[in-house]
């Protein structure tokens, strides 16, 4: 069973998204902050993880850079309000596999990891 980190400071997201993946079959870790998943990345080895661009304490772009120091080929997922173009090609261009804009549509967010992790539909 995949491991799924959610790193988003909105607890009703990272609820709703954990139910929808559990759901799915997939196992999951949340993390309220970068820093926490940071953390939790090197604790827990999740197949993937699913991260806010803005976060208190750190955020999803130095989380990210973070994560990909330690573990290059790590599987990271922004995910991003509208109107944040420019932080989603930041994230892109260090290294996060793909991007799904909030709120998280279940196809889409299920399309992604499904992708990236290389399981059929």
């Amino acid at each position: 069973m995949p491991k799924i980190l959610i790193a988003d400071d909105a607890e009703f997201l990272r609820v709703q998204t954990a139910r929808l993946l559990a759901i799915e079959g997939f196992s999951v870790v949340e993390a309220d902050n970068g820093g926490k998943a940071v953390e939790l990345f090197q604790t827990e080895k999740p197949d993937i993880v699913l991260m806010d661009i803005s976060m208190p304490e750190k955020d999803g772009l130095a989380a990210l850079k973070e994560i990909l120091a330690a573990q290059p080929d790590a599987k990271v997922v922004m995910l991003s309000s509208l109107g944040q173009e420019t932080l989603v090609l930041q994230a892109i261009r260090a290294g996060a596999k793909d991007f799904v804009i909030k709120p998280v549509e279940k196809e889409r967010i299920l399309g992604v990891i499904h992708k990236i992790l290389g399981i059929a539909l």
